[in-house]
């Protein structure tokens, strides 16, 4: 089965948005497209959130789910907790409805199976060899520790999730039944993937209101009290949720709830590294846990949406449930990450082809997508970034690579702002103006040095390109190019000297002009003796004179 989220291979603009914050740098760049890496990839979508080209697609499950309606099969819908929130607008029984209209025959909290799962936790702190025992209701928490941190996962309480074991009660009460699971999480298509013979598909609330939508059925907005006495684990989507429906009773244990990836690395790195003992942790992906979904109202606020879930809970658990902490045991297994380490020789020479082989090189900006530059170097070797991706890198060889070229064409460069204040020039323009320095003209007016008249025509919109100038104070000739720059609100200047090839035609001209007196001398005071050779040859005067003044024309036409 495809994978639950994706990259579409057009509109990525290569911005590293996604990169920068992914938790894990599961992000490849190759061919103008960011991909995901599915085998370290943990689900948690936050690329998918902040993807300005929305080039970040989640697997739409829609005709999986028809699919199971049509086959003749009772489905039951398990609804994630934080439909509460989501549909906070209408109330329980209009959303039965419309789930009943498009064909499923039960619908039911998936509240129940997180009383379950608490039930689990409870009496799990109570056996001996505990010490530290990390929540695995989050996917993506244990995705995390499944493939980056396989050293803590004997910490993981080894219960299936809320999600799963709502699955298998209903399987358990209604053998022969299909679950589908609709929520705000995009990791559960992937827990689902892996459990079909719990939970048969997932769809998002998304989904549902696409579905919704396509069959014309429409949720009325009504006031209505989601208020139910039995119903405490609907807790579970808000941080702290879990550990408020369970007894926390065991005077020695510790009671912590972490949300966001970044917490729950460092908390486990902790935990690995034998800072905290006996504590239970709650531990979600989510900065705000579930009702802080990917695939959530993210036009509603986390404390918004924690007030409605805290509104409609009870203080009682839900009774539906018939199986209990021995039914929901599930071993969780490590997941092989395959990304060799490269050599420090190696790392250190992409560092110096980065431009890095100084230390004061070494920004460690992060405009790349990576915290560190070694970071960078280390992804570069495994195929999963580019040199180009530094933005330090770039700027310093898109500047070297201009400055090589403004500083070495023949012609003068002038950059001015719109109020004609001079912001740079190379050395040919301090030739033709006749300085040492560039710096001292900078920030002076143009009109110190040039006349300013043809700038002021560039700037209303007039076109100066290859005007002819003789720059009297400078003794020079030029060819004067003036080109607008609206977007940055800059003129630049391109002039060409062209005193030699003005001075060498001058010198042709006189030549010509003199060739052309001589000429003209020839004509008048030798008629006598040009007649006479005419005569000899047998021609006449007007034809002589007609020949010589073809020649004069000859040289006015070369002049």
């Amino acid at each position: 089965m495809a994978f639950s989220l994706e990259s579409k291979s057009s509109n990525c603009k290569n911005c590293y948005k996604c990169i920068r914050h992914c938790p894990i740098k599961s992000i490849s760049f190759a061919d103008n497209k960011a991909s995901i890496i599915r085998d370290s990839c943990i689900l948690c979508g936050r690329c998918y959130l902040i993807c300005p080209q929305e080039v970040k697609v989640v697997r739409n499950d829609l005709d999986v789910v028809k699919g199971l309606l049509k086959s003749g099969s009772k489905v039951y819908a398990s609804l994630a907790p934080s439909f509460i929130s989501y549909y906070s607008f209408t109330s329980f029984d209009e959303l039965k409805s419309a789930l009943r209209k498009l064909g499923f025959s039960n619908i039911e909290e998936t509240a129940i199976g997180a009383t379950i799962v608490k039930k689990a936790y409870d009496e799990m702190l109570e056996e001996p060899n505990r010490d530290v025992v990390i929540s695995s209701c989050c996917h993506s928490i244990n995705l995390l520790i499944q493939k980056h941190y396989p050293a803590a996962k004997k910490y993981l309480a080894d219960v299936l999730s809320p999600m799963l074991a709502h699955g298998k009660d209903i399987k358990t009460r209604d053998p022969g039944a299909k679950v589908v699971f609709i929520g705000p999480c995009i990791a559960k298509k992937d827990e689902s993937d892996s459990n079909k013979d719990l939970v048969d598909a997932v769809l998002t609330f998304k989904e549902l209101d696409q579905w919704l939508g396509e069959e014309g059925i429409h949720l009325p907005a009504v006031e209505y009290d989601w208020k139910k006495e039995e119903s405490k684990a609907r807790l579970f989507p808000t941080c702290g949720g879990i550990l408020r429906t369970m007894e926390c009773s065991n005077s020695d244990w510790q009671y912590l709830a972490i949300d966001g990836v970044e917490n729950s690395r460092r908390v486990i790195e902790d935990v690995i590294a034998g800072k905290i003992h006996k504590c239970f942790i709650e531990m979600s992906s989510c900065e705000g846990s579930c009702v802080n979904g990917p695939l959530s109202n993210k036009d509603k606020s986390v404390a918004a949406s924690y007030f409605d879930i805290n509104k409609a809970a009870g203080n009682k658990d839900f009774t539906e449930g018939q199986i209990g902490y021995k039914d929901i045991n599930k071993n969780y297994y490590s997941i092989s990450v395959t990304e060799a380490m490269p050599s420090e020789e190696a790392i250190q020479a992409k560092l110096i082809e980065m431009g890095k082989a100084e230390k004061e090189k070494i920004l460690n900006c992060g405009s790349c997508g990576y915290n560190t530059c070694r970071e960078k170097a280390i992804a570069i070797i495994q195929g999963k970034a580019h040199l180009e991706m530094c933005l330090p890198y770039l700027m310093e060889k898109a500047e070297s690579f201009s400055d090589k070229i403004v500083s070495n064409t023949p012609n003068g460069i002038l950059v001015l702002d719109e109020a004609l204040e001079i912001q740079s020039l190379n050395k040919a323009m301090c030739r033709i103006v006749n300085v040492k320095e560039a710096s001292y003209l900078v920030h002076k007016n143009l009109a110190d040095i040039l006349d300013p008249t043809d700038y002021f025509r560039a700037l209303e919109g007039s076109l100066v390109y290859c005007k002819k100038l003789y720059l009297s104070e400078y003794d020079k000739y030029v060819e004067n190019t003036i080109i607008h720059d609206t977007k940055f609100h800059i003129l630049i200047s391109i002039m060409k000297d062209i005193t030699k090839d003005e001075l060498a035609k001058q010198k042709h001209d006189e030549i010509l002009q003199k060739s052309l007196q001589i000429t003209d001398k020839v004509i008048e005071k030798n008629m006598t003796v040009v007649q006479e050779i005419a005569s000899l040859l047998g021609e006449s005067t007007a034809e002589t004179k007609v020949a010589l003044s073809s020649l004069k024309d000859t040289l006015k036409d070369d002049q």
